[in-house]
């Protein structure tokens, strides 16, 4: 049997980022992936959505070129271009997850199906592996729900849909959350008819409703048929293999969509079926494993990172739970705990969306209605989006009394970029008058930042009681 410091069962960010600074640190160190390294975040999500998301956006700024005096000869799509492109991508990138690069590191790796056989053991293809500590970073997949007809339908999830080889003509999404919009924007843009359903009462339900509202406005002027408070009732599929999606929409009664192609992305589930969790003692729901502020799950000796905890499902999550696994797991004297005060996300869009921490209703209920502030700018007055065409959006920030901010959600091009500085912001308890004060770089998109922050000072100097004041004392002074 083999023995180590520290045995790693999924190789995605949360696991590799373990490895790479345990070992780093002379633990001996077991990985087991059943596929390839690199995970969900390589293979099915960030990296080649990304990609497409820009190859989308190329395609959309060469149909609107002659706004800026460009002359063009119309805009052909290569679909299998695209998808080319995106894989070669994918493989620049993840030299990065090279499995000879972690063996350099130290590393052991074993690769395929593996489980439990009890709490200090592990067994991947007869081989079995004793550790000391034990991280659990399987990550998760895409769920289909059980609605009639739709395991029959050979509907797309996130992953099946990056393996098309052909533009659909016409593709339906279940589910407005940031992968299905992300999709949804994608696809239409590269010359698909995209009809999305949602069953909440907006798109992106987990974000603020005045800044989901504004997107929803700007992608159905781009194109993109947005159906919300809408339940599905059944799928079928024709004799031409069209995908016929038939739905119960409050207010409006029952209506019927059709499709080429229907993508299903509504939520996930963890991986942790075939691991014999039971033998190991770790306690697990229906949405992850069970951990503590310092990942630690029901078994003092054994850990789990990223989305197969069920709490945040983002890589830079992931990543950052893997820093505190390291140090809690080979250091147990200097045990660190995780801090999701400010944790910030983006829906990659155009524009794109970014927010962290808390909403305006979320604020109000938390605090009360009178003990915060709203702040609000809008890109069309930042010199640096008007040049660039991109006027659309707006940041929103929302403070309590002592100009704390409690929430930061951003709608405009980039906004991934310059969300950090409130993030920051957030993490230092920095009131938005020091962001004010701070000189931002003219012409520049982030001028938005110190323009949605001197809001304060507008608001506190230029109404109430304090002008005519001023205006007195000026004459005075």
């Amino acid at each position: 049997m083999d023995k180590f410091d520290l045995v790693i069962i999924g190789g995605g960010v949360a696991g590799l980022v373990t490895a790479s600074g345990a070992s780093q640190f002379g633990a001996r160190v077991a990985l087991v992936e059943k596929e390839t390294l690199g995970g969900d975040c390589l293979h099915w999500g960030c990296v080649p959505t990304k990609r497409l998301v820009e190859s989308a956006k190329v395609a959309f700024l060469a149909r609107h070129a002659k706004e800026f005096g460009v002359e063009t000869q119309g805009v052909r799509i290569n679909f299998r271009e695209v998808m080319a492109g995106m894989k070669r991508i994918q493989e620049k990138i993840g030299r990065n997850d090279d499995p000879e690069r972690f063996r350099k590191m130290g590393v052991q790796l074993f690769f395929g199906e593996g489980k439990f056989l009890d709490p200090h053991t592990f067994e991947v293809k007869g081989t079995r592996l004793s550790g000391r500590k034990f991280l659990i970073a399987t990550g998760s997949r895409p769920i289909l729900l059980p609605i009639l007809g739709l395991k029959e339908s050979g509907a797309l999830t996130n992953m099946t849909a990056l393996k098309l080889e052909e533009l659909p003509a016409s593709l339906i999404i279940l589910g407005a959350g940031p992968i299905g919009l992300e999709f949804a924007q994608v696809f239409s843009r590269l010359g698909a008819k995209v009809t999305v359903i949602e069953k909440m009462p907006q798109i992106l339900p987990r974000e603020d409703t005045e800044i989901a509202d504004r997107l929803q406005k700007i992608l159905t002027e781009e194109g993109i048929e947005i159906i919300t408070r809408a339940e599905v009732k059944k799928i079928e599929k024709n004799d031409r293999g069209q995908k016929i999606v038939t739905a119960e929409i409050e207010g409006e009664g029952t209506k019927i969509f059709d499709a080429q192609e229907l993508l299903v992305s509504i939520g996930r589930a963890p991986n942790v079926e075939g691991l014999n969790l039971e033998a190991s003692g770790v306690a697990y729901e229906k949405k992850g494993i069970k951990v503590d502020e310092s990942m630690r799950t029901s078994q003092k000796h054994i850990f789990a990172a990223g989305d197969v905890t069920g709490q945040y499902l983002f890589t830079h999550v992931g990543e950052y739970q893997a820093g505190l696994v390291v140090s809690n797991a080979l250091f147990p004297f200097m045990s660190r705990k995780a801090d999701y005060r400010v944790v910030p996300w983006i829906t990659f869009t155009n524009p794109e969306l970014g927010r962290v921490g808390l909403t305006e209703a979320e604020a109000k209920k938390t605090y009360g209605e009178k003990n915060i502030q709203v702040f609000r700018f809008f890109f069309k007055d930042v010199d640096r989006a008007v040049i660039e065409g991109e006027g659309s959006g707006l940041v929103k920030l929302i403070c309590d009394k002592k100009n704390q901010i409690l929430g930061a959600h951003l709608l405009g091009p980039g906004a991934g970029e310059y969300l950090h500085e409130f993030v920051l912001a957030m993490k230092a308890r920095l009131p938005i008058t020091q962001i004010s004060q701070t000189i931002h770089v003219y012409p520049t998109l982030a001028q938005v930042v110190k323009r949605t922050a001197d809001q304060y000072y507008r608001q506190k100097l230029f109404t109430g009681w304090f002008p005519k004041f001023a205006k007195r004392l000026i004459r005075f002074s």
